[in-house]
């Protein structure tokens, strides 16, 4: 990728090292992977601009995203707009959290939102990071890209991205449908500038 096909997504330019690298890394060596993990990546991360899960939510919201965990308004009183409380109950013992504070330790990080202890102990693994006493490392650019480079990888997506299966590589990132349209958009805009 050029810097000139970035600035054309609207990407900073500080973005291109990371991208190029994970791109080698991960075999994301086709136009078509390329477009697909750069649609996803803005979609996710708000065209590479947020780098941690958002979790400073009202308690109507909690109630609608968690149903399970916050059935009514007290529970969800009790926790709205604190995002390290929020963490360490939606996802307490889940995704390898097992410590008090893991939830919030280990909450979403990176540009495709990494999240949970294993998450970030495979990952750190594969990067030769360790994440898991220095989750904060997935904020650097690098890592932030790479981390998602290596989530790409696991979910095997590359091989979606193949047959344009972008519903599939949405639900394996995302775990349902949210936000299809405007990722497709972004994938087919990416598609045609590195095409071009």
């Amino acid at each position: 990728m050029t810097n000139e096909q970035l600035l054309a997504l609207g990407i900073e330019d500080k973005w291109l090292d990371p991208l190029n690298a994970t791109f080698d890394k991960y075999d994301i060596n086709t136009p078509k992977r390329q477009a697909g993990f750069i649609g996803q990546c803005q979609h996710e991360s708000g065209n590479f601009k947020t780098l941690e899960e958002n979790l400073h939510y009202s308690a109507g919201a909690l109630m609608r995203v968690w149903p399970s965990r916050f059935p009514d308004q007290a529970t969800a009183d009790q926790y709205a707009n604190n995002p390290e409380k929020i963490a360490n109950k939606v996802y307490a013992g889940r995704m390898g959290n097992t410590e008090d504070g893991d939830g919030w330790k280990y909450h979403g990080r990176g540009v495709i939102q990494l999240t949970g202890k294993d998450n970030y102990n495979f990952c750190g693994q594969a990067l030769k990071l360790d994440l898991i006493a220095n989750p904060e490392l997935l904020l650097e650019p690098m890592n932030a890209m790479l981390s998602a480079g290596w989530f790409w990888n696991k979910r095997g997506l590359n091989a979606a991205a193949d047959v344009s299966g972008w519903e599939e590589v949405t639900r394996k990132i995302n775990g349902g449908v949210l936000g299809l349209d405007d990722r497709i958009a972004k994938i087919t805009k990416a598609l045609q500038i590195l095409e071009g």
